[in-house]
C-alpha cells in the first residue's frame, strides 16, 4: 500500500476532485490506451463481483475498495505517465455470467488486470478465459484450494493457471482453523454439517469435517441444502433430533442467516458456525436476535485493528462510498494495488512505457510482487496463493461481529 499522501487524497475524495478519465485512442496488443497529446496512458483494472442480488453487500465493498486504490494511485502518480481507470462488471454470483464478463474484459485491450471474483465457483468459470489471454486475475475472496493447486490438491498440488492469484488464504486452512477453535477452545464434540453444494460451500465443509474428526470430534449428521430456498425447517428438525452441540455451515450469508434462525426456532439452541462467506452484517440482520453467539471465520486479522489499515478505513469512510467495505475491502484494495505494482514494474523495465505484450509481462511480474498492504504483507507463493495465512474467528455479540480469536493454522 502507498500511504504517503492518503490524507491529501481523503480531502480530494471528499471534495469529488479525483476523477478517472480515459485519454486518447486504443493501442494494439493489450498495451493500454495512449494519448499522444500529453504522453499519458490509461490502464483499466477490471472488477468482477456480484453488484446486485443477495451477495451485493460483499460485491459493492469489493468494487469500492478497488476504486479507492485506483484514485490514490492516480493522485500519487504511482506509475509515472499512467492513469488507472476501473471497469466493474456484475456477475450476480453466477458462474455463467462471470465467464461472459471475463470474455468482455479480455476483449478490452486497455484491461491489464482484473480484481475478483467473490465466489469460487465463478472463479472456476473465468480462469481459463483469462489465462488464454495472459490477463492477470487477483481474487480478494476465492478460497477453494483447487483454484490454485488443482482438483487433486489434497494429494498432488499442481497449479492450473499461472495468471490466477489471490490475496485471501484458502479453505485448506480455513476449515481446519475453525475445527481447531471449536474442538479446543469451545469444547464442542458433536457437529451437524450442512453445505449448499456449491464449490465454496462444499469444499469448506469438507476440509472442516476432516479436521474435526481427526481431532476426535463426531459428525452426528450431514445435509445439503438448495441455495435457492429460504425454508430450512426440515433441516432444522434434523439438527434438533441429532443432539449436535454445534452446526457447521459451508455456504454464504443469504442462506446462513435464515438457517440459523430456523434452527434456533426448532429448539436447538446451539451456535451456527461458518466461513468468510457468512461474515457480513447482512447475516446478523437475517439471523435475528437468536443469532447471538453464532461464529464465522474470516481471512486475515480484523482490518480495523491493523495499524497498516487505519488510513484505508479513514479514507474509505471519507470517500463518499454509500456501502461498507465489508469482509473483503482490505483484500480488494491490496489486490488492486498488486496489479498497480506489477504495472509499475513492467513500465520501469521498459523505459517508462508499456510494451506491446503488456498483459503477459504484468502477469509474469505479479509473481514477484511484494509490498506492505492494508492487510499486512502482500506476496504470493509458487501457486499464486497469498503468503499471509492469518485467520480470525468472529462471534455475533450485541448485534455486531466481534473478533474472539486470531492466529494461523499449523496443522
Amino acid at each position: 500500500m502507498r500511504q504517503r499522501s492518503l490524507i491529501a487524497v481523503t480531502a480530494a475524495l471528499a471534495a469529488g476532485a479525483l476523477t478517472l478519465t480515459a485519454c486518447g485512442s486504443r493501442d494494439e496488443g493489450g498495451s493500454g490506451n495512449s494519448d499522444s497529446g500529453n504522453g499519458g496512458t490509461t490502464v483499466v483494472i477490471g472488477i468482477d463481483a456480484p453488484l446486485t442480488g443477495d451477495l451485493s453487500a460483499l460485491g459493492l465493498g469489493i468494487k469500492n475498495s478497488v476504486d479507492l486504490a485506483a484514485k490514490i494511485a492516480n493522485k500519487e502518480k504511482t506509475v509515472e505517465g499512467v492513469t488507472f481507470k476501473v471497469e466493474a462488471l456484475d456477475d450476480q454470483g453466477q458462474p455463467s455470467v462471470g465467464q461472459q464478463n471475463a470474455t468482455k474484459l479480455v476483449a478490452n485491450d486497455e484491461v491489464l488486470g482484473v480484481v475478483g471474483p467473490l465466489n469460487s465457483s465463478v472463479g472456476e468459470s473465468m480462469q481459463k478465459v483469462f489465462d488464454a489471454a495472459q490477463l492477470v486475475e487477483v481474487s480478494p475472496a476465492n478460497t477453494n484450494p483447487s483454484l490454485t493447486q488443482g482438483v487433486d490438491w489434497q494429494t498432488k498440488q499442481v497449479r492450473p493457471y499461472k495468471s490466477y492469484f489471490r490475496t485471501s488464504t484458502t479453505d485448506a486452512i480455513q476449515g481446519p482453523f475453525a475445527a481447531e477453535y471449536l474442538y479446543n477452545d469451545s469444547k464442542k464434540r458433536k457437529v451437524f454439517v450442512i453445505d449448499d453444494k456449491k464449490t465454496y460451500g462444499a469444499g469448506l465443509a469438507g476440509t472442516f469435517t476432516a479436521a474435526f474428526k481427526k481431532l476426535g470430534g463426531k459428525v452426528v449428521g450431514t445435509e445439503h441444502i438448495n441455495p435457492d430456498t429460504k425454508d430450512f425447517n426440515a433441516v432444522a428438525a434434523k439438527v434438533k433430533k441429532s443432539g449436535a452441540d454445534v452446526v457447521y455451515y459451508g455456504g454464504e450469508y443469504p442462506q446462513a442467516g435464515p438457517l440459523s434462525k430456523q434452527i434456533k426456532a426448532a429448539g436447538a439452541k446451539i451456535p451456527l458456525v461458518g466461513g468468510d462467506g457468512i461474515y457480513s452484517a447482512d447475516f446478523i440482520k437475517l439471523a435475528g436476535a437468536t443469532g447471538t453467539g453464532d461464529l464465522a471465520t474470516s481471512v486475515g486479522a480484523p482490518v480495523e485493528d491493523l495499524p497498516s489499515a487505519k488510513e484505508f478505513v479513514a479514507n474509505y469512510k471519507d470517500g463518499g462510498y454509500k456501502e461498507d467495505y465489508e469482509a473483503y475491502g482490505g483484500y480488494s484494495y491490496d489486490s488492486a494495488w498488486a496489479i498497480i505494482e506489477a504495472v509499475k514494474q513492467v513500465v520501469e523495465d521498459n523505459d517508462g512505457k508499456l510494451p506491446d505484450d503488456a498483459r503477459a509481462k504484468v502477469t509474469a511480474a505479479m509473481q514477484n510482487v511484494s509490498f506492505d498492504g492494508v492487510t499486512g504483507k502482500v506476496s504470493f507463493d509458487e501457486f499464486g496463493d497469498a503468503t499471509n495465512k492469518q485467520l480470525t474467528v468472529y462471534a455475533v455479540e450485541n448485534g455486531d461481529w466481534t473478533a474472539v480469536h486470531s492466529g494461523t493454522y499449523t496443522g
